[in-house]
């Protein structure tokens, strides 16, 4: 089982309101270049989308569930059967978007349970709390050539350190999408001492 954090993000680090809907005034950078960087499986998540489950926090849970089920694309019939757990206190209603339910409990056991592989979109809150437990294993981020000097970052000033090795970057439109993950362990053997 893997976690995968997937963002939409800027030069500077910055992922808060890449579509606009937030209201913030530098809102929709994203979105600024052409439906070609952002439509269909941009972040090459494929058949983990058949086998894994999503985990969205409340807010994206909620925009995503007026965006998605009404689209009928391939990628977007893969978003809609995907299971998704959502991260709330206090979201009771899951029915707007099928295959939803709420994480009962503490989220950071309910990720360390799930046997599938867990991919993260948005919901900064959510990866923030899971990155505080160092149980992000890969991000992929769709980076894009825009400074916005302020706005929430993925990863944090003062937040723990994280050592990444780059699987991939290669242009995707406009944007340049990139994978890193956790370098695998990597055991040091110390020789015996001679007797």
């Amino acid at each position: 089982m893997s976690v995968i954090v997937i963002e939409f993000i800027t030069l500077d680090g910055i992922v808060s309101d890449p579509d606009g809907s937030a209201g913030t005034p530098a809102g929709g950078w994203a979105f600024r270049h052409g439906p070609e960087t952002v439509a269909g499986d941009k972040f090459r998540l494929g058949s983990i989308l058949d086998d894994g489950v999503m985990l969205l926090g409340r807010t994206t849970w909620q925009l995503f569930s007026r965006l998605w089920p009404g689209r009928d694309d391939p990628f977007s019939a893969r978003m809609n059967a995907v299971p998704k757990l959502v991260a709330s206190r206090t979201l009771t209603d899951t029915s707007a978007w099928t295959g939803s339910q709420v994480v009962k409990g503490d989220l950071v056991q309910a990720v360390k349970r799930e046997p599938r592989d867990v991919v993260i979109t948005g919901s900064l809150s959510v990866v923030h709390a899971l990155m505080a437990e160092d149980l992000i294993d890969e991000y992929r981020l769709l980076t894009f050539p825009t400074v916005l000097g302020t706005g929430e970052r993925l990863f944090p000033a003062g937040g723990p350190p994280a050592y990444l090795e780059c699987l991939s970057a290669e242009p995707a439109g406009a944007a340049v999408l990139s994978r890193y993950r956790r370098p695998p362990v990597q055991w040091t053997v110390r020789p015996r001492p001679a007797r």
